[in-house]
């Protein structure tokens, strides 16, 4: 089939969509093939239709056509026989198993036995691999998460998975123009003309009974006719209709200069205003496409069409698809945040709330007595807090002055961070507005007060108008105002409004930037930064208090209001035309306050109503859950997800917040709740100095790192560092501050600031070494599963071994612990996962690498030869794929698509692996030796390097372009080895990583690239360092030496907390043994456990005490002691080798 039919196919796919023929269009994409409807398919597999989920994915593929094509079928039919079996029917089970399973028994005969024999059991959960088997619904939804990665990557699916990017009623808008081409030619065109029929051309025929022209008259000039066509409508698509009003969010956008008013002239043809369609940038696909959504024209007619079109000037127009079943992947319920994990006090009533950008656990507040908060909802500190005054009273007008005076109350009407974090602004209920500089550890500064609006400032935003960071207000005088962030100069000022404006929600489509705002008499207008008046001008459901929001990835608009009368309204917005798309179900018949909302991971909608939460799917208008939160909340509650959606705050009665976690959720929080803080963060208010972050806030790529203080525009803070001429010559600064570190260390030392606990004894800690019946080898990779209860380890004779704590009485959450021995678990056929071998290289020395999948099931692997996929549950191979030369070195996972994977070469390349579609899609070359680390920013977006030539780099994930690199310096005197392993990991913060080399560990900021802390061994920890990790709140670093001795650290300041000799784990004192971890691990949710390989093939676990809880003795804040920054865990950080070092 040619493109042009296939795109046809498409057109028929989104117009029978639209008009709700659904198993007509279910029918037509299963026998033309072209999309598969994933959403559909899921349905069906979660209600158990299995004859139709086989129909339908027979049209797709077949069960021999590949592997994976294999394996979807399989796991389809053996669900359907786990379920029978399950409910007894022993009949249908058998026949299951001779008519749909026997399939298989020639590729597995093994596998098939297997199942047979769960005919035997009484309860089929009895087979130890069954042995977590849940009920029948939780059993679909986690077979339906694996048939979805199967789907993904078999090539038969490729290109189907993603349905072209179309405008709504495209058919439509292709027949209305062949209408309008085909009134041009008419000879006596009508102004209104009649159609009755697409059977035949249209012709509007000769006036007064005349002879119509011949057929083959020649075209007619294009000159414009008295009258085209309206559009089609869309239930009675062949009468006239109104054309679409002039403001149009579609029609401003791209006329964002509109003429001014002429005089009548005779009505142009839409034919004619086809010849420079407007683009519609506002709306875009739900889901950005992962290949070019541009269609693919192949006719020379078709070439000839578009050459045409741009002699005549035209553009072409981006067209999107707003069907509501072809756009969309799956999630489930129990990615909402519904468990209550923490509840925390603020004092005074919470009128706004927002999470930090990139700190996923810091939460900023503010309430109705004009205070503001800072919380870290992991441990329930609160890191910092501001009571309201006036910081300049001198600059106040005497209308706001008197204001004060009359009624010295004053409430915060909204928070909000700025888009790294570095900046947060406040508006008040009375004229101003404060935005504060905040650097981490509750260091909160004044930067800019602004006396804004007449009366109260109602919302407060950032934007990013010319690529430059501004503040946008709103407020009681019916204005909105735009404010540069760096001076608090006024940059615009949008009037319009006659009612007092309560919202805005700036936003931006391709390169136009705009503001929409609402007001309280329910008018919702748009403005650009162009001082032209507002372009568009439509009444919001309920006529009163309006918010608006985009999805995340902002392609898709929401407004949320409730009337004076009570009736609450949520609603999807069509953006181009004006119109409402959808609304949402489900509120109370009389809300008491006004309805919030938010949105979160591009699918769900929230809003507080009726003393609950309630959650919506964006594509479908009835409610999906609701939350009560054990009771206690308001009427109407505030609340807001943080920016991966794990966590959701909600306001409650008696001043309360509740922090609301999903399973993600519960486990950051988990991790961050058993931190010790050696000192209060939050400062008195009274010795907070007026410094505004100047250099932080100029241009949009702002670093997200702390921002350099200044007290003005043309002061430079005290304590910033002088621009040297070393610095101006190009000398690295790293050697000047290396001598100014080592000085102030050893004064340090000398005057005994800090003292490091000594662990010589296996009774001052908790240790455990495991049982191991299988030959011993050297451990060089090790590493816990995502879930904290395995470990998992390769030696250098490429065989893995995994541990596994079960539960018990005493362990019943069955953790990795020391306390409890864990066994080596080995499936029922006894094999050894083991990974291939290089003919020509002896697996001793060939260096591995080893990557986890995020739900513990797949785990890629090599050991010099060929990079290995295996399954966990049975230790397999599943596939191979990278066979050498030159081998694979280091393994990291893409944090945003785990179908791409970074993989570090022996030859000192890294290549971007596609294991979707088996491509390599880029080779980065900048090291001069083998790559020994990667670790990935979700955050910065870069991946940062390391090889053995002790250099770093970092790269650019998104175009993988080498951004920068620098060699790490090895201390004087020291001489490092010719290929010793530089290992890299990323903090919480996703902004700082971790070095590691024999000759040090240092702290580097990612985003230039700059060491901002280093520790050299010395004294007690004199050895070279052989592994070293963070902790899974990165507050410590644990390290180990080729003495045996391992070192805690603390993070941010690399001071020695305590030093564990090698005697508490069962070898000889330092020094006089050739054992010492090769590596070591830290637990995914435990701060205080960690894990050693040893070269002898030892593991060991190892946690403090349950009496002391931690490790050793910290420096005192007060002694010179670094604050912590608190941050949130890096999504996938324990899914690669990143986790474990």
């Amino acid at each position: 089939m040619s493109s042009l039919s296939r795109e046809l196919v498409f057109l028929i796919l989104q117009f029978l969509d639209e008009e709700k023929f659904k198993e007509t269009v279910h029918k037509l994409e299963q026998e033309s093939s072209f999309f598969f409807n994933m959403k559909y398919f899921e349905d069906k597999v979660q209600n158990g239709e299995w004859d139709e989920v086989e129909r339908y994915l027979s049209g797709f593929t077949k069960v021999d056509d590949n592997r994976y094509s294999m394996k979807i079928f399989f796991e389809i039919r053996k669900q359907k026989y786990l379920e029978a079996l399950d409910k007894q029917d022993r009949a249908k089970a058998v026949k299951i198993l001779v008519k749909d399973l026997k399939v298989f028994c020639s590729f597995n005969e093994e596998l098939y036995k297997e199942i047979t024999q769960l005919l035997t059991l009484e309860n089929f959960r009895e087979n130890e691999q069954l042995s977590k088997y849940g009920d029948t619904k939780s059993a679909r939804n986690i077979m339906l998460l694996e048939l979805k990665k199967l789907i993904e990557a078999n090539p038969l699916f490729r290109e189907k998975l993603q349905f072209p990017v179309l405008k709504a009623s495209r058919l439509r808008t292709l027949i209305n123009q062949s209408l309008n081409w085909q009134h041009q030619l008419c000879k006596n065109a009508r102004p209104n003309p009649d159609i009755k029929t697409l059977f035949v051309d249209h012709n509007c025929g000769p006036p007064n009974g005349a002879r119509p022209p011949p057929a083959n008259s020649p075209l007619m000039a294009g000159l414009p006719k008295a009258g085209a066509f309206p559009p089609l409508a869309v239930h009675n698509p062949f009468q006239p209709a109104a054309a679409p009003a002039a403001t149009a969010l579609a029609s401003w956008m791209a006329n964002p200069n509109p003429p001014a008013p002429l005089a009548a002239v005779p009505t142009v043809p839409a034919a004619a205003l086809a010849a420079t369609p407007n683009p519609a940038l506002l709306k875009r696909p739900r889901t950005p496409p992962t290949n070019n959504p541009s269609i693919d024209y192949q006719s020379a007619d078709s070439d000839l069409l578009l050459k045409r079109a741009r002699l005549a000037g035209q553009s072409t127009e981006e067209v999107s698809y707003a069907g509501p079943s072809h756009a969309q992947g799956s999630y489930t319920l129990d990615d909402l945040p519904k468990t209550v994990a923490r509840a925390i006090n603020q004092g005074s009533s919470v009128m706004s709330m927002d999470f930090h950008p990139i700190q996923q656990t810091v939460l900023l507040v503010g309430t109705n007595v004009g205070d503001i908060a800072i919380w870290e909802v992991g441990s329930r500190e609160k890191l910092a807090q501001r009571a309201f005054k006036v910081w300049d009273i001198t600059e106040c007008s005497i209308p706001m002055q008197a204001a004060l005076v009359k009624d010295p109350a004053v409430s915060v009407n909204r928070v909000v961070w700025s888009p790294d974090g570095t900046l947060l602004g406040v508006a008040f209920s009375k004229y101003i507005v404060h935005i504060h500089a905040y650097t981490g550890n509750g260091d909160l500064r004044q930067h800019l007060e602004i006396e804004s609006h007449v009366g109260g400032v109602n919302d407060l935003a950032f934007s990013h108008p010319n690529k430059q960071l501004c503040i946008v207000t709103c407020g009681d005088d019916k204005m909105i105002k735009v404010w540069d962030a760096v001076t608090g100069r006024k940059q615009y000022t949008f009037e319009g409004h006659e009612a007092p404006v309560y919202s805005v929600c700036p936003h931006h489509k391709e390169n136009i930037q705009f503001i929409f705002s609402t007001a309280i008499d329910g008018k919702i207008k748009a403005w650009l930064y162009d001082m032209m008046g507002s372009r568009v001008d439509y009444d919001a459901p309920g006529q009163w208090c309006t918010t608006m929001a985009y999805s995340a990835d902002g392609t898709r608009l929401f407004s949320c209001g409730t009337s004076k009368e009570g009736e609450s309204f949520l609603v999807e917005w069509n953006e181009s035309e004006g119109a409402i798309k959808r609304t949402y179900s489900g509120f109370r018949k009389r809300s008491v306050g006004v309805v919030q909302f938010d949105t979160t991971r591009n699918r769900f909608l929230a809003a507080g109503d009726d003393f609950q939460l309630k959650f919506w799917d964006m594509d479908n208008t009835n409610i999906l859950t609701t939350v009560e939160t054990d009771g206690g909340l308001p009427a109407s509650p505030r609340l807001r997800f943080n920016k991966e959606g794990t966590l959701l705050a909600v306001t409650a009665n008696e001043n309360n917040i509740k922090i609301l976690a999903n399973a993600d959720g519960l486990r950051l929080l988990r991790a961050l709740e058993s931190r010790s803080f050696e000192a209060p963060r939050v400062q008195p208010e009274a010795i907070v100095p007026k410094a505004p972050p100047v250099n932080a806030l100029t241009p949009i790529n702002v670093s997200a790192g702390p921002p350099i203080n200044g007290g003005g525009m043309d002061r430079t803070e005290r304590g910033a560092p002088a621009v040297t001429m070393a610095t101006m010559n190009g000398i690295d600064s790293n050697s000047v501050a290396e001598s100014k570190l080592r000085v102030i260390d050893e004064a340090l030392d000398k005057n005994k600031m800090w003292k490091s606990m000594e662990i010589t004894e296996s009774s001052q800690c908790r240790s455990l070494r495991f049982t191991d019946p299988l030959p011993p080898s050297k451990v060089l990779r090790l590493m816990y599963t995502n879930s904290g209860g395995a470990l998992l380890a390769l030696g250098s004779n490429a065989v893995h071994k995994l541990w596994k704590w079960q539960r018990s009485d005493r362990n019943t959450n069955g953790k990795a612990s020391a306390s409890f021995p864990p066994q080596l678990w080995q499936p029922a056929s006894g094999i050894l996962m083991t990974n291939d071998i290089s003919e020509t290289t002896n697996p001793e020395e060939a260096v591995p690498c080893i990557a986890l999948s995020k739900n513990d099931s797949y785990v890629m692997s090599a050991s010099g030869g060929k990079v290995s996929l295996f399954n966990m549950m049975t230790f397999k191979v599943m596939t191979t794929f990278m066979p050498p030369p030159p081998a694979a070195t280091f393994l990291a996972f893409h944090p945003q698509d785990n179908n791409i994977i970074a993989i570090g070469m022996e030859d000192s390349t890294i290549q971007i692996y596609n294991v979707r579609v088996d491509e390599v899609k880029s080779k980065l070359k900048g090291h001069q030796k083998r790559i020994t680390g990667l670790a990935f920013s979700n955050t910065l977006n870069v991946l940062v390097s390391s090889g053995a030539d002790a250099q770093l780099c970092t790269w650019g994930s998104d175009s993988w372009e080498k951004r920068k690199s620098k060699f790490i310096q090895i201390p004087a005197g020291r001489s490092a080895s010719p290929l010793v392993d530089t290992r890299v990991q990323f903090h919480n913060d996703q902004i700082r990583f971790l070095v590691v080399h024999e000759s040090q560990l240092a702290i580097y900021e990612a985003a230039k690239l700059e060491r901002i802390r280093q520790w050299l061994p010395r004294e007690q920890l004199s050895a070279p360092i052989s592994s070293g990790t963070y902790s899974c709140d990165s507050q410590l670093v644990f390290a180990g030496f080729c003495d045996g001795s391992v070192g805690v650290f603390e993070a941010d300041s690399l001071r020695p907390r305590c030093r564990i000799t090698a005697s508490v784990y069962g070898l000889p004192s330092a020094g006089s043994s050739t054992v010492y971890p090769s590596v070591i691990a830290a637990h995914p949710t435990e701060p205080n456990q960690f894990a050693l390989g040893l070269t002898d093939g030892g593991v060991q676990v190892i946690e403090p005490l349950e009496s002391e809880g931690k490790w050793g003795i910290g420096l005192p804040a007060e002694n010179g002691g670094i604050g912590i920054v608190n941050s949130s865990p890096a999504a996938g950080n324990q899914s690669s080798e990143q986790a474990q070092r």
